[in-house]
């Protein structure tokens, strides 16, 4: 199950996904705090990769490669908004 709404607590963002990408290794916390959510600006760090997502809030993200559980990441601050 995926939720497509997730938010995160600690910046009270809303976490955004990109399909068949995964973030560059030189992102940073000041890159996403700068161009979340414009995927113009983000594209830059981006690398297209089919079968993963990019996921990322303004202070928090992640490349994935399969599916992964939520509550295994403990420094992530991302809640499903469905509830």
């Amino acid at each position: 199950r995926t939720c497509d709404q997730l938010r995160c607590t600690a910046c009270d963002f809303r976490v955004s996904f990109f399909n068949d990408y995964v973030w560059d290794q030189s992102c940073d916390y000041l890159f996403f705090r700068n161009n979340m959510p414009e995927f113009s600006k983000l594209r830059a760090k981006m690398i297209k990769k089919k079968g993963a997502r990019a996921y990322a809030c303004q202070c928090s993200w992640r490349s994935i490669h399969e599916l992964t559980e939520l509550q295994t990441e403990q420094q992530l601050r991302w809640v499903c908004g469905k509830h």
